[in-house]
């Protein structure tokens, strides 16, 4: 008999707090498929099939995939709120002088406005584009900019100052 001290049963590998062999048995059963069905849809062994439900295999991104597309459903990337998240695009005409994408963490502006380029104070030609270097100018244009358009939500909060530095 189990006491309260004891730690709970492992539910086998996990996609943050959902087991991966309860997602794949409900998607089985979502869509009423048997291991073997659902396995020659995703193009796996039904041997794989058990396994992960079971709990004894953690699949592959791309099997978990293959096995929740048999069902109809697909993985998706969602925030702590819920909202989903969009890939980022890639532009093939956006990168720098070295053929490399602008690192992805910072905003990319292209053409560059006098002042917006940390070269301009050193007299340097202007790139056709450049990023924000700093984070914490970053940070405050991001506070500034969700305080303009969520109007209702910051009604009776002062605005954040404007950023003026660009470098």
């Amino acid at each position: 008999m189990a006491s309260a001290l004891d730690p709970p049963p492992s539910l086998g590998p996990t996609i943050g707090r959902f087991p991966i062999a309860g997602l794949v048995r409900r998607a089985r059963r979502i869509k009423g498929l048997g291991q073997r069905q659902m396995a020659r849809f995703a193009k796996v062994s039904p041997s794989t099939v058990g396994k992960v439900e079971a709990g004894d295999m953690t699949p592959s991104l791309a099997v978990l995939e293959r096995l929740l597309a048999a069902a109809g459903l697909y993985l998706t990337v969602v925030d702590q709120e819920g909202r989903v998240i969009q890939p980022m695009a890639d532009r093939e005409d956006v990168h720098d002088g070295a053929f490399r994408r602008y690192p992805s963490h910072l905003d990319t502006i292209l053409d560059p406005e006098q002042g917006e380029w940390w070269g301009d104070i050193y007299g340097l030609a202007r790139p056709p584009e450049t990023y924000h270097r700093s984070s914490a100018d970053r940070e405050a244009r991001r506070r500034r900019s969700q305080w303009e358009v969520r109007v209702a939500q910051h009604r009776n909060v002062p605005p954040p100052p404007i950023v003026h530095d660009y470098y």
